[in-house]
């Protein structure tokens, strides 16, 4: 089993050239968003496949240590890292080592995206990161991504519910999570929607459903309506500054750059006459 799980783990090379700037995106993250990942793995290729979305993890963060205001929340997240404490962390689900406290490091060479929950409280970010440190420990359940490969797979090559553990509820808590469960469970504690059911009384009032868990991928929290899209470029423009950018740059790409990108020793056409 082990074999089979570093094959799949084992990760392409990183990006040449970044889509975005870490630094600048690890100094604006805020506790209780979801960062998504672009994985490099065997099995984010799955997973790329079966949800039609370049996102394939999902990971919460969490802050550094003394942004934790909670002081029993604090200690036990102290408890369960062991580098720096001045580290900004997150808490995530991955195959071959189950849920975990990491640093946000981990991800310094990765495609990411931060999704932001709108309008959270503060009391309620707490409860939410709470729920999801509770998991820490758990195993990674491969069981549930093979039984969601078999819910996306067209019904009339195999029917969603045969053998399929997603519509399976248990009292208590979880043997077992993967990374975008365990984080719209923790969202779900307080009543935060990510992609709900609106259905109307017949006297025409709203109600919600919530979705299950189990069926939440990471792309859900990038298509939600009720998370904010945060994207750090490596440089920003506003209005009209887009026609100010640097473009020229004669001889400075390598020889595989020049097949991908390129250069101009002209001056942007900024509209003028």
């Amino acid at each position: 089993m082990r074999i089979m799980i570093n094959w799949i783990n084992r990760e392409r090379p990183a990006r040449q050239f970044p889509l975005s700037n870490f630094d600048r995106l690890s100094h604006e993250l805020k506790p209780c968003d979801v960062l998504l990942v672009e994985g490099r793995t065997r099995v984010s290729d799955i997973i790329r496949w079966l949800t039609n979305s370049p996102w394939t993890h999902a990971a919460l963060y969490i802050g550094r240590l003394h942004d934790v205001e909670d002081e029993e929340l604090r200690a036990t997240i102290a408890s369960l890292y062991s580098g720096d404490t001045k580290d900004r962390l997150i808490v995530e689900s991955l195959l071959g080592h189950g849920t975990i406290v990491r640093a946000l490091s981990s991800y310094d060479c990765e495609h990411l995206r931060i999704c932001r929950p709108s309008r959270l409280s503060r009391d309620d970010a707490t409860s939410v990161t709470r729920h999801a440190i509770s998991h820490v420990g758990l195993d990674y359940d491969v069981r549930q991504i093979l039984d969601l490969a078999r819910f996306l797979f067209p019904w009339f090559l195999l029917p969603r519910r045969w053998a399929s553990t997603l519509f399976h509820r248990s009292a208590g808590r979880p043997e077992k999570t993967v990374c975008s469960t365990m984080i719209a469970e923790s969202f779900g504690h307080v009543s935060f929607p990510i992609l709900p059911l609106i259905k109307h009384t017949e006297e025409g009032e709203p109600r919600f459903f919530r979705r299950n868990p189990k069926l939440c991928t990471p792309s859900d929290f990038d298509y939600s309506p009720y998370f904010e899209i945060i994207k750090y470029p490596f440089m920003d423009f506003n209005h009209e500054e887009y026609q100010l950018l640097p473009w020229k740059g004669v001889g400075m790409l390598s020889a595989e750059e020049a097949d991908i990108y390129v250069e101009s020793d002209e001056a942007p056409n900024t509209g003028d006459q």
